[in-house]
């Protein structure tokens, strides 16, 4: 099997391991193989690719979307290293509020899938991060939300002091005040 899937304190939330075939010339792995990620326990279409590029100290989220249009999402670094993060916003979740942080880089090759119900943020460590995810459905921007990356009521730790946020990300409400699942 191709891949190695570590689950994650929250339920729902798993780190994937691609396993890489490493030569002189290079190395070869599969990033996606939908069998393998069915015997696995998640069985989702995936409708949207997106690949993004960050600074060192740029922080994007926390996002998610609003139904009818919620995603899940499957998350890789292909250059650079990133801190990811995921926060169970399903209200009714026994580990509602709660969180996890992955490092996620081009050389550990992890990947974290995210299920539909958590919002998602990363912030970049090295001076240049190409992040690529997939969805499982495409971005609605009537149906687009966040919530503000320093909530004192999430207190996550992010491995950063005084991130580049964009003007949208600046102005994102607290959990409290958020539209939430």
């Amino acid at each position: 099997m191709p891949f190695v899937f570590n689950k994650c304190e929250i339920p729902g939330l798993v780190i994937v391991e691609p396993r890489a075939f490493a030569d002189e010339r290079g190395f070869f792995l599969e990033s996606y193989k939908k069998s393998d990620f069915v015997k696995n326990g998640i069985d989702i279409e995936f409708m949207q690719d997106n690949h993004s590029l960050s600074s060192k100290g740029v922080l994007r989220g926390l996002h998610y979307q609003k139904p009818p249009y919620t995603q899940a999402k499957l998350v890789r670094v292909i250059k650079g290293t990133a801190w990811d993060v995921a926060v169970d916003i399903r209200k009714n979740s026994p580990t509602y509020k709660k969180w996890i942080g992955v490092e996620l880089s081009g050389e550990n090759r992890k990947m974290f899938y995210i299920p539909e119900g958590f919002a998602h943020g990363f912030v970049a460590l090295t001076d240049e991060v190409h992040l690529m995810y997939k969805c499982s459905n495409e971005y609605s921007p009537s149906h687009d939300a966040g919530i503000i990356w320093n909530d004192p009521e999430l207190a996550i730790e992010w491995p950063v002091d005084g991130p580049l946020l964009s003007d949208k990300d600046l102005v994102l409400p607290y959990l409290k005040d958020a539209e939430i699942l």
